[in-house]
């Protein structure tokens, strides 16, 4: 059975209970990493992953609470005493390949593949077969480079993944009858800033998609002062889980 590791449930506002945002999935044959704030390397060693155990990182957006450690996943590949040997790929939106081009200029040889494989591709909306997954993205409503995921496992259950988003269609629809859907809840009602998602919004797709169970991450610390569930389920009365960092979930 797969299963869902939270990384970090928060944003890059520095939090002592949340760390800032990435997701690993495991399945049969494949870990996969979607975001990798600052620190989520060191995190993912506290539940016994490694930078050698990733296949896929898969990013939302290229904002630095979301991609700082990809150069720091890509520096410790090249460690002499215990290099990386099997393919990595790295997928992002749209801008993402040139994103990268640009870390590239920047650090040159310290993060360029030497014993490894890597391949770094935009995604578009047709689907992606990665080893035992299949990958659907679509645009989210935040900056012009950001994409939601819904990720689909053999056994035929399936995740939907926002990244960070304002309210919209497209993640309705990736989030359709998911099994788990995993949404931004960045500010608590009453707070709304646009390009992120409040309890209730969240609540609204939850409800509109038709998910089986709700999944609320990259919090900000001021919705540690607030009962965001409570808000949430308001608008929507299925199972509704608040992220915490290092939280394994069974899909």
């Amino acid at each position: 059975m797969a299963e869902l590791i939270i990384i970090g449930s928060g944003t890059g506002i520095p939090s002592l209970r949340r760390g800032s945002p990435g997701l690993v999935i495991l399945s049969d044959n494949t870990k996969l990493l979607i975001d990798s704030g600052p620190g989520a390397l060191r995190k993912m060693l506290e539940v016994g992953i490694t930078y050698q155990d990733i296949d896929v990182l898969l990013y939302t957006h290229i904002h630095p609470d979301h991609v700082s450690d990809l150069v720091h996943i890509l520096f410790a590949c090249k460690y002499a005493d215990l290099p990386r040997e099997k393919e990595l790929f790295c997928i992002g939106g749209p801008g993402f390949r040139s994103y990268f081009e640009k870390l590239k200029n920047l650090y040159g040889p310290w993060i360029e593949p030497k014993s490894y494989r890597l391949t770094v591709k935009e995604i578009s909306e047709e689907p992606l077969f990665c080893r035992d997954l299949r990958i659907l993205s679509k645009p989210m409503a935040h900056i012009s480079e950001s994409v939601g995921y819904r990720i689909e496992f053999k056994d035929e259950r399936s995740i939907a993944i926002s990244g960070d988003t304002d309210y919209c269609q497209n993640i309705i629809d990736l989030g359709s009858e998911v099994d788990l859907l995993i949404l931004e809840c960045s500010f608590p009602d009453g707070k709304k800033v646009e390009g992120h998602l409040t309890p209730s919004l969240a609540g609204r797709i939850a409800l509109e998609s038709h998910c089986r169970r709700l999944l609320l991450t990259h919090l900000y610390p001021v919705c540690d002062r607030f009962d965001v569930v409570g808000q949430c389920k308001k608008i929507f009365q299925g199972e509704i889980s608040l992220g915490e960092d290092l939280t394994r979930i069974k899909i």
